[in-house]
């Protein structure tokens, strides 16, 4: 038997622009199953209201750069916490990329963030690269045609990503046969 106290949504979603940027929103909620009391006083909050109710938009370019950010907390258990998301224009001019995460853990670290705004960040940054992913692979097929064509190696994007995408995998032997390698990694370029 078990019984639920908390449930915890992340909702992430990425939007084309017509402006030729993408809006990436993450939200937050954070909702407990019994009413919250401090210590034996009245409830605090009722059951299924949100104790946690947060959103953050990025906006990017096709460089995945940071060119907007903004925090929004509608709930949260504490008045203070609403006072925190203008901190969060510190993301302007940071690069989804390599070395984001540290970069977010350095930036919003202790009382300089939110740890829930600061959470969203990871499932944002996948979002992001979900989002843009067309848009990426259009530019890689170009660049691989114009280096196929000056007689260059071409430079594949997913190649040794992941585990599915390792060079030594069943993936690379079926769609990148020139690339396979049976025992390991791709060379890198």
């Amino acid at each position: 038997m078990r019984k639920l106290l908390h449930t915890r949504q992340v909702t992430c979603q990425g939007y084309e622009r017509d402006d030729g940027l993408w809006d990436i929103e993450g939200r937050l909620s954070d909702v407990k199953t019994y009413d919250l009391r401090d210590g034996d006083g009245p409830v605090r909050l009722p059951a299924g209201q949100p104790l946690h109710l947060m959103t953050l938009t990025l906006t990017v370019n096709a460089s995945f750069d940071i060119v907007a950010a903004q925090a929004n907390i509608a709930r949260a258990p504490n008045a203070e916490c609403k006072d925190i998301p203008p901190a969060y224009s510190a993301l302007v001019g940071l690069r989804i990329g390599p070395g984001f995460i540290g970069a977010i853990k350095k930036r919003f670290k202790g009382p300089l963030g939110c740890t829930h705004l600061s959470e969203l960040l990871g499932p944002m940054a996948t979002t992001a690269f979900q989002t843009l992913w067309p848009h990426v692979a259009r530019k890689h097929r170009e660049q691989n045609a114009l280096d196929l064509a000056a007689g260059k190696t071409p430079r594949l994007a997913m190649l040794d990503t992941c585990y599915a995408m390792r060079s030594g995998g069943e993936v690379a032997r079926m769609r990148w046969p020139m690339f396979h390698r049976a025992n390991g990694i791709a060379d890198s370029a």
